[in-house]
């Protein structure tokens, strides 16, 4: 390995790469969550570009966040409870310390709605609660001032097909869930891979895009399948063995063979430097340009990797459409009642036996298109999803904090066969007479 004197933390033994999975066990039952969401002009519902949102993101700045910079670039602003960050194509995410309950997640959810809401209507903005940008494509969205996207960019398009749509155009919910061992999280991660076609397809919520109705309920979902197969998807087929033994060293040696994009040093030195066609184990093996490996760049590394659930410090289950504001509680209330309940995780493990990796990787490829209108071995999907939220309901229910009602808006429509987008196409084809501003209206979030 070559090594820098200059570097600090450098990675000398592997049981390195695993100690900040040990270090996120812990006994609590936080529900965190980073909600994205889109802004666009109210008069021409073309997207934000980074200027104007930057101006409202300044403006709702009262003096109780700290800005964050990329360079001299504002990407971002925090606060010891929550942070707001733009992501590639300025949509807005805020990011939720974990909280105890759904209730208290609506709560700040709902304000901080609302203050932007009022604040976007002063300066001729509206956000979204929907997947994708519905008129605007990638190809007029530019890119935030941040070199980490500017590298992206530049590297995934020789990869794949779609990774601009997914960077710029779509906005999606994230879901943190806490593990308290390490059986207690490989478990749980199983189980959610397992879960994520699933819930994928019954949040399906993006199916217009650039003013046209799509052949996809989650154009959004699509766009991730066509991102990067080396850095997407279900982590493993080991996983989904019977018996699976897989551990946090497992999770550690998939990342190995990830082929890595760029790392960073500190702007006297190079700043951030492009790399090509190099696993980070061979990053480990023989450095790069002189640089020997650092915690920070497993750290990086481990970033930009994006499979449907990614193990941090906790487990981030990553793959749902946006929603209106009536739905996106039902995101995390979902999750709670199957993670957080030992019968509810039995009872769901139990559901999904019969599948095998490959039949999760179909319902995976299916779900962006048909929702829930599709097959496996037999079981219709909707059904299969009908059972989980049935389960989840029973968790939340024997939880006591009262956090089922939000579960019921996404149970009542998926008991009749609908997804979000199944509405949208309905409205779209009859009411709304494939009118762009009738959907905007519906998906506002105030």
């Amino acid at each position: 390995m070559l090594k820098n004197p200059v570097e600090k933390n450098l990675i000398l033994e592997k049981k390195q790469l695993t100690e900040g999975f040990y270090a996120g066990c812990k006994k609590t039952r936080g529900i965190g969550i980073e909600f994205e969401k889109l802004p666009v002009y109210t008069k021409s519902l073309r997207a934000v570009q980074y200027e104007d949102i930057v101006r409202l993101m300044l403006q709702y700045n009262n003096g109780d966040w700290d800005g964050i910079f990329d360079g001299k670039s504002i990407i971002g602003m925090s606060k010891d409870t929550a942070h707001i960050t733009l992501e590639p194509g300025s949509q807005f995410e805020l990011s939720l310390n974990p909280q105890k309950t759904v209730s208290e997640i609506k709560t700040k959810i709902d304000k901080y709605n609302k203050e932007t809401a009022e604040l976007g209507e002063k300066l001729g903005i509206s956000w979204l609660g929907y997947g994708i940008q519905p008129l605007s494509t990638y190809k007029n969205i530019k890119i935030i001032p941040k070199k980490r996207y500017a590298l992206m960019s530049s590297y995934l398009p020789e990869v794949a097909s779609k990774p601009l749509v997914m960077m710029r155009e779509t906005a999606g919910i994230q879901v943190g869930m806490d593990f308290c061992d390490e059986q207690d999280a490989m478990r749980k991660f199983r189980l959610a891979l397992k879960l994520s076609p699933v819930v994928s397809a019954i949040f399906s919520n993006s199916p217009v895009r650039n003013g046209k109705l799509t052949k996809y309920k989650s154009y959004r979902a699509l766009s991730w399948l066509s991102t990067d197969n080396a850095r997407c998807g279900l982590v493993s087929p080991k996983i989904f063995k019977k018996k699976s033994c897989f551990s946090f060293a497992d999770y550690a040696e998939v990342l190995l063979d990830v082929p890595m994009i760029f790392i960073e040093r500190p702007l006297e030195c190079t700043g951030a430097i492009p790399v090509r066609n190099l696993t980070f184990r061979q990053f480990l093996k023989c450095g790069y340009l002189g640089f020997s490996p650092t915690i920070e760049d497993w750290e990086l590394h481990s970033s930009l990797y994006f499979p449907d659930v990614r193990l941090k410090s906790y487990l981030e289950i990553r793959n749902h459409d946006n929603q209106r504001s009536s739905l996106i509680p039902s995101v995390p209330a979902l999750w709670k009642g199957i993670i957080y309940n030992d019968d509810a995780v039995e009872a769901a493990e139990k559901l999904l036996e019969p599948f095998t990796y490959r039949d999760f990787q179909n319902m995976r490829h299916k779900a962006p298109k048909f929702g829930l209108d599709f097959s496996i071995k037999n079981r219709k999907i909707s059904e299969l999803a009908l059972e989980l939220l049935n389960i989840s309901m029973h968790g939340l229910k024997n939880d006591a904090a009262g956090d089922e009602k939000y579960l019921i808006p996404i149970l009542e429509l998926v008991k009749k066969g609908f997804t979000p987008a199944d509405l949208i196409i309905q409205k779209w084809e009859n009411q709304w007479k494939n009118r762009l501003f009738e959907l905007a209206e519906y998906s506002k979030l105030v």
